[in-house]
């Protein structure tokens, strides 16, 4: 039996109060897309089915490099993590799965897997950390980890890829995501073709031990903390690495590692086309990696970029990439940020399934710029509300998450239990 972090009786409570006007605007909607030839319970469907994995450090009040300033109730360790994890998954009913940042939530890992069982979580991809070190580690990647110039220093971070596979393998993960912070911050400083072969050939070492049944997903971001040069600035880059190793690796895109104007949507269609899309950090940014709540700058990007999705499941043979929320929760409370972020990416999967694909095909093949600019426009404006609240109500969610959240009281009874974090450290969760 599942556990339940808020009591059912607290979300009925305030579903209570909503049903009614819920019912009514559903049915309103649905009969309006019935004169579009959509079946509202279709599409509401699909969304009940769609999750989104939430980060384990998302849970986490982040930070810039300047300064962090800790929220009321910060989880300790990672069984706290999975508790605040719990509590997201229950209202929203859109994520089912957790995923882990080693060293950061190292611990055993049955009881990692005991605890999410509790509440019937599973875990997403494994993260690896060579971007930071550890205590206790023996060799430093100030200058670099899978592509350093030192022997030793790529022979460790390969092996702690290599120990995130086989925490990976007892908790159910079938993924590894590699970021570093690899490049150089000085012209002349690193040799960039020497540099890709040491990268590259570490990959391949993390790549032979992968089981049959993972996949590898790199991950590309143009700057920070090599501000000349990053090993892996972009998704050419990304894509060649993908080729290199082989059918297992994959690229993943996060949405806020890229400059303002770059068509990312495009990207994704790039990726999906020669089948070496592997999935998503959904955040946004107003430049470059700010790590903002998804759709909070520009939620009609998001909008496109769902699209793009969902012309590529009709196109292409076993076509799932892993979805992921990856956020600095700076100002806010995480876990209203994630819960909000979860809708909002499913609001922008629910608005692509309303797209007129025949239309679109009809207006792109006829050169009619307007009429398929029309045609997205016209889904995008649809306020699907009533089709993501009626998911969750008939999953056991609640039709307001920010609204029943706060009246369950969580952040105030974990105040209660969790210490204080003192204020003033640097740096990102």
């Amino acid at each position: 039996m599942t556990d339940h972090i808020i009591q059912p009786t607290t979300i009925e409570a305030e579903n209570a109060s909503r049903e009614a006007n819920l019912r009514r605007d559903y049915d309103s909607l649905g009969e309006r897309l019935d004169r579009r030839g959509i079946a509202i319970d279709a599409i509401k469907q699909k969304v009940a089915a769609f999750s989104v994995a939430v980060p384990s450090w998302g849970v986490g009040t982040g930070g810039t490099r300047f300064a962090r300033f800790p929220g009321k109730g910060e989880p300790r360790d990672i069984f706290d993590k999975i508790e605040d994890c719990a509590v997201i998954a229950q209202l929203t009913q859109a994520t089912r799965t957790v995923s882990l940042h080693i060293p950061w939530d190292k611990a055993d890992p049955n009881r990692l897997k005991q605890a999410a069982s509790r509440f019937n979580l599973g875990f997403d991809a494994m993260n690896s950390n060579t971007f930071a070190d550890a205590k206790g580690q023996m060799q430093s990647y100030k200058f670099g980890s899978l592509s350093a110039a030192d022997k030793a220093t790529r022979d460790q971070a390969i092996e702690h890829n290599l120990e995130c596979i086989e925490i990976g393998k007892t908790i159910g993960s079938k993924a590894l995501t590699v970021w570093i912070g690899d490049g150089s911050n000085f012209p002349g400083q690193t040799n960039f073709a020497t540099q890709f072969e040491h990268y590259l050939d570490s990959m391949k070492a993390i790549y032979a031990a992968l089981p049959d049944d993972w996949r590898l997903y790199s991950e590309h971001k143009m700057y920070e903390p090599a501000f000349y040069s990053t090993v892996v600035q972009d998704w050419g880059t990304n894509y060649l690495i993908a080729k290199e190793l082989g059918d297992k690796a994959f690229c993943l895109v996060d949405l806020g590692h890229h400059a303002p104007n770059v068509n990312i949507e495009m990207i994704v269609s790039r990726l999906a086309q020669f089948g070496k899309l592997g999935g998503f950090h959904f955040n946004d940014s107003k430049y470059g990696d700010d790590d903002l709540d998804a759709g909070a700058i520009d939620p009609f990007r998001l909008f496109l970029v769902f699209n793009e999705l969902v012309d590529a499941e009709e196109r292409y043979a076993d076509f799932a990439p892993a979805h992921m929320l990856d956020q600095s929760h700076n100002v806010t409370d995480p876990i209203e940020s994630l819960m909000l972020s979860a809708a909002d990416v499913q609001r922008a999967y629910a608005q692509a399934l309303l797209v007129d694909r025949k239309g679109l095909k009809a207006a792109q093949e006829g050169n009619d710029a307007l009429g398929a600019t029309q045609a997205l426009r016209l889904a995008y404006r649809t306020d699907v509300e009533p089709i993501l609240a009626m998911a969750r109500l008939e999953q056991g969610g609640a039709i307001d998450l920010l609204a029943t959240y706060r009246a369950s009281g969580y952040r105030q009874k974990v105040a209660e239990v969790r210490p204080e974090i003192a204020a003033g450290s640097s740096g990102i969760v």
